[in-house]
């Protein structure tokens, strides 16, 4: 029974570790991606959206990672379900930031595609 305990000590060690570092590269992620944004804003760059956006889903991927993390040393029911709704609601956010990149990205296309048609008809 020793070994078991050391065993689940040393996983919840691990774990906790773990989550740590998932959430501080999450959180240093979202951070360099908003001072991105904002020397993006500041240049003008037409592209600050779709640089925000995909930098803020990175940055979720990371915190979402530690949230799931963190299920493998929940010990009661009600830790169970906070839990699960954290993860369904930065599943959620990665979800929009997710369809907000690929509708920048359409839209980039389709602009493109405007201009070369219009520089062919000159």
């Amino acid at each position: 029974m020793e070994i078991y305990e050391l065993l689940e000590q040393l996983l919840t060690h691990v774990v906790d570790i773990a989550i740590l570092v998932f959430e501080f590269v999450g959180v240093f992620v979202i951070i360099i991606s908003g001072c991105r944004g904002i020397l993006d804003y500041i240049r003008k760059n037409p592209q600050i959206r779709l640089n925000l956006a995909t930098g803020m889903a990175l940055g979720l991927e990371f915190k979402l990672g530690s949230e799931i993390l963190r299920t493998v040393i929940v010990r009661q029911l009600s830790e169970v379900a906070v839990v699960a709704a954290i993860i369904a609601l930065r599943a959620a956010l990665t979800f929009l930031i997710h369809w907000e990149i690929k509708t920048e990205k359409a839209d980039e296309e389709a602009a493109a595609e405007l201009k070369a048609a219009m520089d062919n008809k000159k």
